[in-house]
């Protein structure tokens, strides 16, 4: 029976050991525009331990439509129904807003781009 328990606690603190390990991000509000990194991201010899998306508010419709232009462009002319709900547009929308190059987006790691692209899907379609 003790071994039972003994084994069950192993188990548990190996979770909890991995889910800390696989968090990116710990945010204090889901709905901030600020991603806080678990880990310093570093690109272009730059450490950074923090996305900061509050540029969003200050993009227009005009920016939406030169990133639907440019994934026109670079996917050889083939659309989503719903760009706005992609990856690769929220990465685009996150660099437009943050004036970092695009491909500061595109080799994050995949847990810390999915929060990106829930952020920016979350601002668009959030309410008001």
């Amino acid at each position: 029976m003790n071994d039972k328990k003994d084994m069950l606690k192993d188990q548990d603190k190996a979770v909890e050991a991995v889910t800390e390990e696989l968090a990116p991000i710990e945010d204090d509000e889901e709905d901030s525009l600020i991603i806080t990194l678990k880990k310093p991201y570093t690109f272009e010899g730059k450490d950074y331990t923090e996305i900061d998306l509050s540029g969003l508010d200050n993009l227009n419709a005009s920016d939406m439509i030169k990133v639907n232009k440019r994934m026109n462009r670079t996917s050889g002319g083939s659309s989503e129904l719903l760009p706005e709900f992609s990856l690769e547009y929220a990465l685009y929308l996150a660099s437009t807003a943050t004036k970092l190059p695009v491909e500061f987006f595109l080799n994050l790691p995949p847990r810390v781009a999915l929060k990106v692209k829930t952020r920016v899907t979350g601002f668009l379609f959030g309410t008001d």
